[in-house]
């Protein structure tokens, strides 16, 4: 079960990954349902010397094989396997920014480091209004239809 990315309950494929920066995702335990919420890039920048210059150029990351960046979570899916896992994208971001603020956003309303349902040891986040400026337009379009 563990072994695939799901998004809205249905396998998500590199094909999926469209104009999207990143995600936001829950992995769970399935042995005793401890969670973690992290983030992942879809690609990276990387440079190489072509005749003497830097180019860069994208790379696409691990993320159809990544889980998680905590220790204790990579401990239990070594020593438990990863179909004892499942993994969620819960947001799909076109930023870094975007990717931080809703990381962030989900540790706290889960309140990842007062429970020991999560494997979260810290919340990290640097946000600036303008790495969030296209969703506080969707927000205002929201609050004036309402």
């Amino acid at each position: 079960m563990g072994l695939n990315w799901t998004y809205n309950g249905k396998d998500f494929t590199e094909d999926l990954v469209g104009n999207n920066y990143g995600f936001v995702y829950q992995i769970t335990n399935l042995t005793n349902g401890r969670k973690y919420i992290g983030k992942k890039f879809f690609y990276s920048a990387k440079t190489k010397q072509v005749k003497g210059k830097k180019k860069r150029y994208k790379a696409s990351s691990n993320w159809q094989t990544y889980y998680g960046s905590s220790d204790n979570l990579t401990k239990d899916v070594l020593q438990l396997g990863h179909e004892n896992f499942n993994r969620e994208i819960l947001h799909l971001c076109n930023s870094k920014g975007e990717m931080s603020y809703f990381e962030a956003k989900e540790q706290f309303d889960r309140e990842v480091l007062l429970s020991d349902e999560y494997y979260n040891g810290i919340i990290n986040c640097k946000i600036h209004r303008t790495h969030v400026r296209s969703l506080k337009d969707v927000a205002k379009g929201v609050q004036g239809s309402q």
